[in-house]
């Protein structure tokens, strides 16, 4: 068997891509998109049917071009989500405007016209979506919310433990620790070229919140996101669910040897981890007091942020010619 073979056997796997192709190549669980993705993906001549009909879309739903360019975001997040499900037998992940990171009411109201949209092509959204919300304090009061009412959530741009506490504490459906965005960091921060897998802050971040989530109970799957190689996913085999870009899955599929489990719940549920909890003062505190998470959390929402407006600019030339 294949390394990533062997990973399904003990780990659920998500396709990182916008790419319909690479999710059909390597058959995952489930899929995820962001803005930097879609961006991406909407560029490719093969998927410019469904930027057209977004396009047309937001433009008879639009008064104005601030509301023609929000129908048409949404409506292009859920023709590529609509097409995803179509290849993953799971769930995809649909990104809320990271704009709205720090505006509860805002990023509720966004779902809800998300789930509108995909409830008018004949998906049932509480099924088939996970809506991925920024982990600011705001966004993780917006998934609770959400959660009451049925609707799961996919707790994003996650870099440190009191960001985790809190969304399993909200009752998250699923969370998103940033491995690699993590390394990055602690790379330029402490001038090495990289660490021992066992060693990357990544990975010991990630491996801090699962034997936590599964010492105490919490429901909340973890999700290791943003790898930057193979070893940071080797080293995470076990964890709940692992969501990689094509680039990596390819390596994987391409990879032999033995593949040994190293994160286990059930050894986790015996360790001495004491249990938390932080109101929305400790949350903060916490994580200002935290440079890496702090930096790493707004600089995601920025880059998130900044290729949703790339991406608006991008319909708004094809509307000129439509």
């Amino acid at each position: 068997m294949s390394k990533l073979d062997q990973l399904k056997t003990m780990t659920t796997v998500v396709a990182d891509t916008g790419d319909f192709g690479a999710i059909a190549e390597y058959k995952p669980q489930d899929a995820t998109t962001n803005p930097s993705l879609l961006y991406k993906a909407a560029q490719m001549p093969q998927y410019r049917h469904l930027v057209e009909d977004a396009v047309a879309f937001g433009k008879d739903k639009g008064a104005d071009a601030d509301a023609h360019a929000r129908w048409t975001m949404d409506k292009l997040a859920v023709n590529f989500g609509a097409e995803i499900l179509k290849i993953v037998p799971g769930r995809v992940s649909t990104e809320i405007d990271a704009r709205l990171s720090f505006d509860t009411k805002g990023t509720i109201a966004r779902a809800e016209g998300l789930i509108g949209l995909y409830e008018d092509i004949g998906i049932d959204p509480k099924e088939k979506v996970l809506f991925k919300i920024a982990s600011t304090w705001e966004g993780i009061r917006a998934a609770e919310l959400l959660e009451q009412r049925g609707i799961h959530c996919n707790l994003t741009l996650l870099f440190s433990f009191p960001q985790a506490v809190a969304c399993a504490e909200a009752g998250a459906t699923l969370i998103s620790p940033f491995v690699g965005r993590i390394l990055d960091w602690y790379k330029n921060a402490e001038n090495v070229v990289g660490y021992p897998a066992d060693e990357d802050p990544g990975v010991r971040s990630v491996t801090q919140i699962f034997n936590y989530y599964k010492r105490h109970g919490y429901r909340t799957i973890v999700m290791g996101a943003s790898f930057r190689n193979v070893d940071e996913i080797l080293e995470l085999a076990g964890c709940d669910y692992l969501t990689i870009a094509p680039k990596l899955l390819a390596e994987l599929a391409e990879s032999d040897g033995d593949l040994p489990r190293k994160l286990d719940p059930e050894a986790a549920v015996a360790m001495d981890i004491p249990a938390e909890s932080l109101d929305e003062p400790a949350f903060r505190w916490r994580l200002n007091q935290d440079a890496m998470a702090t930096e790493k959390l707004a600089e995601g929402i920025r880059l998130f942020a900044g290729d949703t407006e790339k991406l608006e600019v991008f319909t708004r030339e094809i509307c000129k010619n439509c």
